[in-house]
């Protein structure tokens, strides 16, 4: 069982190293891209290599992340 402080205080931290780890892999795919990334995901759309309903989840997912970071 444990204590469920210290249980919470570990789930909380593996959040934060998430978080860490995702914003990481962000700033190392933001330095490689180039282009316009909203043609990018257009030309995968018109080229049926995504669905538009993939297209729409990344939408929102773009929407979110822009939230996160109070774009």
């Amino acid at each position: 069982m444990g204590n469920p402080l210290f249980n919470n205080m570990n789930s909380q931290n593996y959040n934060m190293q998430n978080m860490q780890n995702m914003m990481n892999r962000f700033n190392q795919f933001r330095k490689t891209f180039s282009g316009n990334p909203q043609q990018q995901v257009q030309n995968l759309l018109n080229s049926g290599k995504v669905s538009q309903e993939q297209y729409n989840q990344a939408v929102q997912m773009a929407n979110n992340f822009r939230k996160l970071l109070g774009m």
